[in-house]
């Protein structure tokens, strides 16, 4: 183990410096808007706003998912929300989530548009809204919302924690990498068990506590995040690797992953999505540059 830093912490903590890293021109203590911007509306019931990140993908796999079973009502406009930039910042954003976090939805098909924030809380308002992937009554659905809550307390573990320090930290630090390292091998551990005994993370079936947890960790064993799929030896999880690999291959899966995506392969981003004729490549004004 490297030597421990002198830094002592002061008695009362004050912001009076950037703290360095990847994200230091957007982290604040403070919330609320830094700029008036009203969010823009489609023309379908749900508006959702947010970028292509794991949580971002949790919402658009579920609308996809419910559109390929013929739920006409999951019909959607999604908004690219630049979090690099800042834009969850704007007093827009802010009065539907504000949390400054992406993914927000408003669902507009009521007499009153109905705010939902938290990707968790998207998915569940979604499932019981079309009464789709998550099970109605009993141990079932107690299964559900377990594994659905699991993702939930447990991914700030693997994003903000092992994700921050292993990539994008302004220095390599031992003991947070290793501390987070730890724990993400843990928690793909509790998930390679659970798959060991059953096809889907809740049970038989696919429900939105896949879609949740398959973002992150199917992204990780995948290579899709931090590029530290080989440092935590991610392929090991044999189980959670056919998991990923099967729900990889669902059509709306696909098509839900590009959704608001700024990263990666040009052709593989759809920043903004307003119909299913976006998802045609000849569609270009909706595609990243080149794509």
């Amino acid at each position: 183990m490297s030597q421990a830093s002198d830094y002592t912490p002061p008695k009362v903590w004050s912001w009076n410096k950037a703290n360095g890293g990847h994200f230091a021109n957007i982290n604040r203590p403070i919330a609320g808007p830094t700029h008036e911007k009203e969010l823009p509306v489609g023309r379908h019931p749900l508006q959702l706003y947010s970028q292509g990140t794991p949580n971002g993908q949790k919402v658009t796999v579920m609308l996809e998912e419910l559109l390929a079973l013929g739920h006409e009502g999951a019909e959607y406009d999604a908004w690219l929300i630049r979090i690099g930039e800042g834009q969850q910042f704007g007093s827009g954003f802010v009065a539907v989530n504000p949390n400054s976090k992406i993914p927000a939805l408003l669902d507009r098909s009521g007499a009153s548009p109905v705010r939902v924030f938290e990707s968790g809380a998207i998915l569940l308002y979604l499932a019981e809204k079309f009464g789709a992937f998550l099970p109605r009554e009993g141990a079932a659905r107690a299964e559900c919302l377990s594994w659905l809550f699991w993702q939930m307390g447990s991914a700030p573990y693997l994003g903000g924690g092992f994700g921050h320090f292993y990539a994008y930290a302004p220095s390599k630090m031992e003991y947070p990498i290793d501390r987070f390292a730890m724990e993400t091998k843990r928690q793909l551990d509790v998930l390679d068990r659970r798959l060991a005994e059953s096809e889907y993370v809740a049970g038989p079936e696919y429900t939105i506590a896949d879609m949740a947890i398959w973002p992150w960790y199917g992204g990780l064993v995948k290579g899709w995040l931090y590029g530290a799929a080989e440092f935590l030896d991610a392929q090991s999880y044999r189980n959670v690797v056919r998991w990923a690999d099967a729900i990889g291959e669902r059509p709306a899966v696909k098509r839900g992953r590009i959704v608001n995506r700024t990263q990666g392969d040009p052709a593989s981003q759809l920043w903004e999505r307003h119909d299913a004729s976006d998802f045609d490549t000849k569609t270009q004004d909706k595609l990243a540059p080149g794509g």
